[in-house]
């Protein structure tokens, strides 16, 4: 019987070490989650993330089957090749209302250098009140891609002005030659409110327009979210991640009101193969509101390569009075995002990666007291800079590899360490208890 209840005790160890285990690995699938930026399955493109929060929402073919779309909600609709879809405004005379469309091809499907997505807004008579159109460009890769509308209530605009309805028309650009799937579509609604005082009414002409020198140093791990709602936060510095062919990734920058922003992104080399993709590297900035404001592209040939944005000019109200989009574009303060992106056809002269990626981030000039709104932004907060803002932004913030798996766990807050406690529990009470078998074994007399 002594070897029985040794077997006892061998067993009652196993499933302590069974049990821990499979706590263990749920504790840290359930913390960590998905990785922002990683593939789910290895040469597998991760997947756009909605907001968590968005609400279903079907587009019309009239302005009179027209949904409501409210300020501060974001939504989720789909467009179809060929579609020209209406949703609705409700607006005051003194509000200036932003929508902004992104558009989800699917991954693996076919789109040209011309196809992409239109986004107007057209009052009840049909006056348009703004026009933006995006393409996918020389990477003529399937990818997010983003454009935006505004009814803007400002001295600067005599169209569209007063209270009523107003319309949001979103459709493609161009399918010729592209696949024929419908895409998912994200929209975003912000309000801004009107100024205490009318300011200047024309762009500034002069800001300094030199490309600036971009910034070095130790490169700090940033993993990039997977859409606009998830973006990582970063600031000035040297960020680095790796990216797959086909896939893209999105980190939010803080710039407040006087400063102006530049970045980089790098593609390392792919290690002696040779080839050439074009326009595999593209780097596209989108304001506060998802507005699109400028990108860049560069073509890949196995060495590294980079895409700059030219520069642009500091954050100030008054930009909306400019004619470029990557003046119109730098309009208010808040967290303005990058987004990057490495075509699919990489792949095939260079393999499946991952490869290096480095991103590089300038802010330069010193904050400013905003323009003086009569009142909040819907949703709240939306052109500001906080200092919580600064701090999840700062270099200081990230860290190697080991640190990073610490903030995975912070992350998790009470929630984790409630699992822990639990972790631990059940390991006390299986060691010193066992089961009811293993205690009855073990308390049987030996021979």
């Amino acid at each position: 019987m002594g070897g029985t209840a040794g077997r006892g005790t061998l067993v009652r160890g196993s499933v302590v070490r069974g049990v821990l285990a499979a706590v263990v690995l749920a504790l840290v699938a359930a913390v960590a989650g998905p990785v922002p930026g990683v593939a789910v399955a290895a040469g597998t493109p991760g997947p756009y993330d909605f907001a968590p929060g968005d609400r279903d929402v079907e587009g019309a073919r009239t302005t009179a089957d027209a949904r409501l779309l409210e300020p501060g909600s974001t939504y989720r609709s789909s467009l179809p090749r060929g579609g020209k879809l209406y949703y609705r405004l409700d607006l005051d005379a003194a509000t200036t209302a932003y929508v902004s469309a992104t558009a989800v091809p699917a991954a693996g499907s076919t789109v040209s250098a011309t196809d992409g997505l239109q986004v107007s807004v057209r009052d009840a008579q049909g006056t348009t009140c703004s026009f933006q159109a995006t393409r996918f460009g020389a990477s003529r890769s399937p990818h997010p891609v983003a454009a935006w509308g505004a009814r803007e209530a400002s001295p600067g605009h005599a169209l569209c002005q007063g209270r009523g309805t107003y319309y949001v028309l979103v459709e493609r650009a161009d399918a010729t030659g592209s696949s024929p799937d419908t895409w998912p579509l994200e929209l975003s609604v912000a309000t801004e409110p009107p100024l205490e005082h009318t300011g200047a009414t024309t762009a500034p002409d002069t800001w300094n327009s030199a490309s600036p020198a971009p910034p070095d140093g130790r490169a700090v791990n940033r993993a990039g979210g997977s859409g606009f709602a998830g973006a990582s936060p970063v600031g000035q510095g040297v960020w680095k991640d790796r990216l797959r062919p086909g896939q893209t990734v999105f980190y939010r920058v803080p710039v407040d009101w006087g400063q102006q922003l530049a970045a980089t992104a790098e593609l390392a080399g792919s290690g002696g193969r040779g080839g050439y993709a074009e326009g595999a590297l593209t780097l596209s900035l989108y304001n506060p509101v998802r507005g699109y404001v400028e990108e860049a592209y560069a073509g890949y040939s196995g060495t590294p390569a980079s895409a700059a944005l030219a520069p642009l000019p500091p954050v100030a109200y008054a930009n909306r009075y400019g004619f470029a989009d990557p003046v119109k574009g730098m309009r208010f303060a808040g967290s303005y995002y990058l987004a990057v992106h490495l075509a699919a056809q990489t792949a095939g002269s260079f393999g499946p990666g991952p490869y290096g990626l480095t991103l590089r981030v300038r802010v330069d000039g010193t904050a400013r007291s905003g323009p003086g709104y009569t009142g909040r932004s819907v949703p709240g907060g939306l052109f500001e800079v906080t200092d919580q803002d600064r701090r999840a932004a700062a270099a200081s913030g990230a860290g190697n590899g080991g640190t990073a798996g610490l903030r995975v766990l912070a992350v998790g807050g009470i929630g984790a360490g409630t699992v822990i406690l639990a972790v631990l529990g059940v390991w006390t009470v299986l060691a010193r208890r066992g089961t009811p078998q293993m205690r009855a074994s073990a308390q049987k007399p030996t021979a």
